[in-house]
């Protein structure tokens, strides 16, 4: 039986879009395509809990 370990970010805070098995987890994590990720990178930031406020459609933005 062959085991696949997925790559978690380095940083779980920081969206880097540049790397694909990043963007690969962050799709997963947040259930959404690429596009809508990166869209959503370019609108808040690289900040991941603001992208996932966005993706969830909340109405609230955490600053940090």
């Amino acid at each position: 039986m062959a085991f696949v370990f997925e790559s978690i970010p380095a940083q779980r805070n920081v969206i880097e879009l540049e790397n694909p098995r990043e963007v690969s987890w962050w799709i997963k994590r947040f259930g959404c395509s690429e596009e809508q990720l990166r869209n959503a990178v370019a609108e808040v930031g690289t900040c991941a809990a603001k992208v996932e406020q966005l993706l969830d459609g909340s109405d609230i933005i955490v600053t940090v």
